[in-house]
């Protein structure tokens, strides 16, 4: 599927605003916003990126357009909740293309990437001789989003004892260069964006009360591309289409690759989706298999990106043992030596526990263990991975 098959008949264009009930059932869906102006933004977009648009077919995509296309005419400050690379840049843009400022100024800051010594300076500006090396006066973030649009990427990274200046700029609709006396007044709606959880961001002290439910009318959560799961493969043919376009080239993927592409879990999201297509498009010819090996390196190299399990609140000791024991066994393909290994246990622990949850719970898939009857694992009617054991440990190992 080409994108000119996608626009001939595989697809519905949704211009916004619109509604979850303006959606026709059919095989996917591309909600389509214009592009805001370009003018006065705090950094460049890449081109070939997907800004203006939102891709996918899904309820959770679908739902956040509409949520978005309704909230956009209204004045009111929406923080964007949303891992990394879930699109939350694009989100602000849309709020601002669809509103009454979309003429004026968007201004996207990174407030994590400003040296903390700066970041009043950067957001207020600054006069002349206000501090060494201040040699003209400069305008702030606030005053060249004019009219416009403000948004702060990663609100949680501002200092403490700057937000309390950026409530009271909130609130009064005033601001201060700093080394100046002079109040000036401000016209500019404020969107943010976070990584963290709203309910963690009060509780671990990363952003002041009374400055969250300020920024917080709306809250719009972003879903991470595993939730999306029906919507990687569009994605993929769109990230491809653009490649294809560029290089002048036809080609396409195996078909083997986008189901490989569903079953991945994306730690980096929409953004990592499209650097694996671009990897992939660059080392193949004319057929793509994707290259997820940098991924899974990462992964494997990375505590933060490590598989997770969830673990909920109230879980039994016993239940958390089993879920990650069993866990950890699949991660090990099978092997049980690996498995005590990560765990720091003993083999036998590992054989001892398999054993008996087998003896409790029947809907365990029965694995034939070397010298065992009737023990469990997670494999077919033989050895699962790792080394078999000698005749001689077996002894050892089934001691209780």
């Amino acid at each position: 599927m080409t994108t000119q098959d996608v626009h001939r008949n595989e697809v519905t264009f949704l211009d916004f605003p619109g509604s979850i009930s303006t959606v026709r059932s059919g095989p996917a869906t591309i909600a389509v916003f214009p592009r805001p102006p370009s003018r006065g933004r705090a950094r460049a977009v890449d081109a070939r990126d997907d800004s203006g648009q939102l891709i996918g077919n899904s309820r959770e995509i679908v739902e956040v357009a509409a949520e978005l296309s309704r909230i956009a005419r209204s004045q009111a400050t929406v923080m964007l909740v949303g891992e990394s690379g879930t699109g939350k840049e694009i989100a602000a843009e849309l709020l601002h293309a669809q509103s009454v400022r979309a003429d004026a100024p968007f201004i996207a800051v990174n407030c994590g990437a400003i040296p903390a010594n700066l970041v009043e300076a950067e957001l207020f500006g600054y006069e002349r001789g206000a501090f060494t090396g201040a040699a003209r006066q400069h305008q702030g973030y606030f005053e060249r989003a004019s009219g416009g649009t403000l948004f702060l990427d990663e609100i949680t990274e501002m200092p403490l004892d700057l937000q309390t200046k950026l409530l009271r700029v909130l609130e009064s609709g005033r601001m201060v260069r700093v080394g100046g006396t002079d109040e000036i007044p401000i016209d500019v709606r404020v969107l943010t964006a976070t990584n963290h959880a709203p309910e963690m961001i009060i509780r671990d002290r990363r952003l002041r009360e009374d400055l969250y439910y300020r920024l917080a009318v709306f809250v719009v959560r972003l879903p991470p591309l595993r939730q999306r799961g029906e919507d990687i493969p569009l994605l993929a043919q769109v990230f491809l289409d653009r490649l294809n376009a560029e290089y002048r080239t036809h080609k396409k993927f195996d078909s083997a690759s986008l189901s490989l592409a569903r079953t991945h879990s994306w730690p980096g999201n929409v953004r990592e989706l499209k650097n694996c297509i671009e990897r992939s498009f660059v080392l193949c010819d004319d057929v793509i298999t994707l290259d997820l090996q940098p991924a899974r390196h990462l992964a494997q190299d990375s505590t933060e990106l490590r598989e997770c399990i969830r673990v909920p609140i109230g879980m039994t000791m016993a239940e958390a043992e089993r879920t990650i024991l069993i866990a950890t066994l699949r991660h090990c393909d099978g092997s049980k030596r690996r498995t005590a290994e990560m765990l720091g246990i003993s083999v036998k622990t590992v054989y001892n526990k398999l054993v008996g949850w087998h003896d409790q719970d029947a809907h365990l898939p029965p694995t034939r263990l070397p010298g065992v009857r009737g023990s469990s694992s997670l494999g077919g009617p033989a050895r699962i991975g790792g080394p078999c054991l000698q005749p001689s440990e077996s002894p050892t190992l089934l001691r209780s």
